[in-house]
């Protein structure tokens, strides 16, 4: 190898090196926050899909931290994104980290696959395109997902918060 190239091992290695220090950084600043709002939570720390994951969990049930995911998951979007710009802040680099709190982003998951699977399912057997409710960026990228899988292809269309989904025929 010449000097001022990289490895394709070496480059991933260094990904997986910079999404953990994200995650630690995440870690930190959130586990001061639950401190502040004297909340009991652990953190959990990974790497999916090229991008850091931390969740806030708990034994002693979720209530206390059903504050921090707010009424359809608003007060945990706000926290990611406070939680990105503490990493930027600390990295200088725009993060894609994702906080899931509670399961809450999860069980999400799992209900925007099965929609967007129904979707799909209704698109091959009408073969009309199907327009669903405005979601946030995290839930129409899980329907996109689904989706796909499922063989069909779909777009996003309107304007932030209004945007929506459409699956499309084959």
């Amino acid at each position: 190898m010449t000097e001022g190239t990289t490895s394709a091992a070496a480059e991933g290695a260094d990904t997986l090196t910079r999404l953990e220090q994200e995650g630690e950084i995440a870690a930190d600043y959130l586990e001061g926050l639950l401190d502040i709002a004297d909340l009991d939570g652990d953190i959990d720390m990974d790497v999916e899909a090229d991008r850091a994951a931390v969740s806030i969990i708990s034994d002693a049930g979720s209530r206390d931290l059903q504050k921090l995911v707010g009424r359809d998951g608003e007060v945990l979007e706000a926290l990611q994104e406070l939680t990105r710009l503490a990493v930027h802040r600390e990295t200088g680099d725009r993060s894609r980290l994702m906080l899931d709190i509670a399961g809450y982003r999860a069980k999400k998951r799992t209900e925007l696959s099965e929609l967007g699977a129904k979707a799909a399912a209704e698109v091959k057997n009408t073969g009309e395109a199907v327009k669903l409710k405005p979601m946030t960026p995290f839930e129409r990228k899980v329907v996109h997902d689904a989706v796909k899988a499922a063989g069909l292809r779909s777009e996003s269309e309107g304007e932030e918060p209004e945007r929506f989904v459409v699956v499309l025929p084959a």
